[in-house]
């Protein structure tokens, strides 16, 4: 779209609520917003990319053409965002994975002898809806539990209180039997609404009820009734001890936190129900890549919750989401009662917080180690590696190569390596950019990947020269390098794979390298752009899409998401060494014994700087010269 055709566009949309899709040249919608003033929110795309994130950055790059819907409210524009998001799925929007098949549990109150049972509808019918859940799994384990609970009925038959005997669940006690006439709608009733206190977290009235019928019928000689309910009771009892107490405020509230990488993120919730910890589930989003966490959760806030049957008094977060009074407006219309949004500082909240974070890295961990563990998955990911970038051999060792430097300082580069479709921490190598000043990761990279793959063109070239190796750009190139291979040398062992994280221009790049060192014919190369996770090989204008929820997708985005944490972490490392360093460690002819010995005599580097040349010059292993170096340099 030129510059031209979008001022006049802009001066054309109006400047009240709505929201506004970003469309590419086939028509494809990219991204999903919403705005208090649409001519102002679309106008800030088109300004100076300097202003903007990097993912939308990219996104801009794409767009051919935008439209919009004005609504009446912000409101009404974020419910409305919402519904293009879940219809739409655009790519760069963070969005709840299979948000529309999000299981619930269903009581409904309108049956004259009402069931609870599994449903992925939410309607406006009057039942009684608790979830979502994360999945079928874990709406089994509660349903499971409940039928352990209460004797509710679970057959789906026609009840007439008429049939001549009950089924084997009333002898087991897992049933009243409403079915034989055992029971009347309204005892019936009471079950019902034992299940329904407990769903909502109220297990003490529950306990309470059930005491006092126990007492009840023991008064009345009923002694099989009432060992029925003292086992009931001591069942629910184990149940409820098991809820850990989290809050010494007995309220409602649902504290959400997430843990990120790459293109997914892990959100966990923690339902608190009268300040007791009743259940906690997880949630995917995708769509979350170069996306701050604080947009992560603000879109998980609205699409959540625009399903959520039930919705506490309070959500807390571990970051303020975008809106937050228009969010805590619209909950409110929704749930009927205030909802405060909450971001803990400190305190009780703010540990609790901290804990839930915690339960979300962890999970996302055991998400990839879980897929790491299957066998089946890594062959299958690294034939759709090797088919996708026709490689000559299984890509069974992949390194991949990252940069990571804030402004060109401390600037560090990473090598990673998986083998069989793992990583091998023992062969992670860390490099310290030493040959490059300011902001230049092409030229970074080049460095790194020059120092690793020097030593391996030695060995291919001293083989070739001996007769080992006729082509070494085919299988027998792993057996030219076989003596140092039998040493478990990293860098002596040709990769079937070498991934960059980056883009054309990090490939081209690399691909000078290669041919500098003559390794082109041997060690397949690529890069893999963040954008949309396409991969680049040499010679190929073209980017390679592998098919997203593909084995070998997940395998190239793990690759690079390890390279990262692995530069990132490092370069913390370095920034923080740093930022710490001595005024002495940059004066001639001191080194660490003699700055510990000068710091331990004068007590700081302003004692030593205060002190005279004879002082100096008189501690062990100093002399005048070096006395007048410090001086000087302090």
């Amino acid at each position: 779209m030129s510059q031209q055709a979008v001022r006049e566009r802009l001066q054309a949309t109006p400047t009240r609520p709505g929201i506004y899709l970003m469309r590419s040249s086939s028509g494809e919608v990219l991204y999903v917003g919403k705005a208090a003033n649409l001519r102002n929110r679309i106008r800030s795309y088109f300004g100076s990319p300097r202003n903007l994130e990097p993912k939308i950055r990219k996104m801009v790059g794409h767009v051919a053409d935008f439209e919009y819907v004005v609504t009446e409210s912000e409101s009404e524009a974020l419910i409305l965002e919402n519904t293009f998001i879940k219809r739409d799925r655009p790519r760069y929007n963070a969005r709840l994975k299979d948000d529309k098949t999000y299981p619930y549990i269903k009581i409904d109150l309108n049956e004259e002898f009402p069931q609870v049972y599994f449903t992925r509808r939410v309607l406006q019918d009057g039942a009684r809806y608790f979830g979502p859940y994360a999945s079928a799994g874990s709406i089994r384990k509660t349903m499971n539990l409940l039928k352990r609970l209460f004797p509710y009925r679970s057959c789906t038959k026609a009840i007439t209180g008429t049939d001549a005997r009950p089924c084997l669940e009333y002898y087991i006690h897992r049933c009243v039997a409403p079915c034989i006439g055992n029971v009347t709608k309204e005892e019936y009733g009471e079950v019902i609404r034992q299940v329904i206190l407990f769903m909502e977290g109220r297990t003490e009235s529950v306990l309470r009820d059930l005491k006092q019928k126990m007492r009840a019928a023991s008064d009345s000689l009923e002694f099989e009734r009432a060992a029925i309910l003292r086992d009931q009771v001591q069942t629910i009892e184990r149940v409820n001890e098991a809820q850990k107490v989290v809050s010494q405020k007995r309220g409602d509230e649902d504290v959400v936190a997430l843990a990120q990488s790459g293109g997914e993120a892990w959100v966990e919730v923690f339902f608190i129900r009268n300040g007791k910890l009743i259940g906690r589930d997880h949630f995917l989003m995708e769509g979350t890549q170069d996306e701050q966490p604080a947009h992560v959760l603000d879109q998980f806030v609205k699409q959540f919750y625009d399903t959520a049957p039930h919705i506490p008094g309070e959500v807390v977060l571990q970051y303020p989401v975008e809106d937050t009074p228009v969010l805590e407006a619209w909950l409110t219309q929704k749930s009927g009662r205030r909802v405060r949004l909450h971001v803990p500082q400190r305190g009780e909240k703010r540990r609790l917080v901290e804990m839930v974070a915690e339960n979300a890295a962890q999970g996302l961990q055991q998400r990839m180690v879980k897929w790491l563990a299957d066998s089946g998955n890594l062959q299958q990911a690294m034939e759709e590696v090797q088919a996708a970038l026709n490689l000559p051999r299984l890509p069974k060792r992949i390194e991949c190569y990252d940069i990571s430097n804030i402004q060109g300082s401390n600037p560090v580069g990473s090598m990673v390596v998986f083998e069989d479709g793992r990583p091998k921490s023992s062969h992670y190598r860390r490099f310290q950019i030493r040959d490059v000043q300011g902001v230049d990761d092409y030229s970074m990279m080049q460095e790194m990947l020059r120092r690793r793959f020097k030593r391996l063109s030695e060995q291919v070239r001293a083989d070739v020269g001996d007769g080992k190796g006729d082509d070494l750009g085919k299988e027998g190139a792993s057996e030219a390098v076989g003596s140092a291979q039998a040493k478990n040398d990293a860098w002596g062992i040709i990769p079937d794979l070498v991934i960059i994280d980056g883009g054309k221009g990090h490939l081209s790049a690399v691909l000078q390298v290669f041919l500098e060192l003559g390794v082109m014919d041997t060690v397949p190369l690529s890069s893999l752009a963040k954008e949309n996770e396409e991969l680049y090989v040499p010679h190929d204008p073209d980017p390679i899409l592998l098919p997203r929820g593909s084995q070998g997708l997940f395998l190239v985005q793990r690759v690079r998401d390890e390279a990262h944490r692995f530069a990132i972490t490092y370069h913390r490392q370095r920034r923080s060494k740093s930022a710490v360093k001595s005024a002495m460690d940059s004066v001639p002819g001191i080194g660490p014994k003699r700055k510990r010995t000068l710091l331990r005599r004068f007590g700081s580097v302003a004692g030593v700087k205060a002190a005279s040349l004879d002082d100096l010059a008189s501690i062990p292993g100093m002399t005048m010269s070096l006395a007048q170096k410090v001086k000087e340099h302090l």
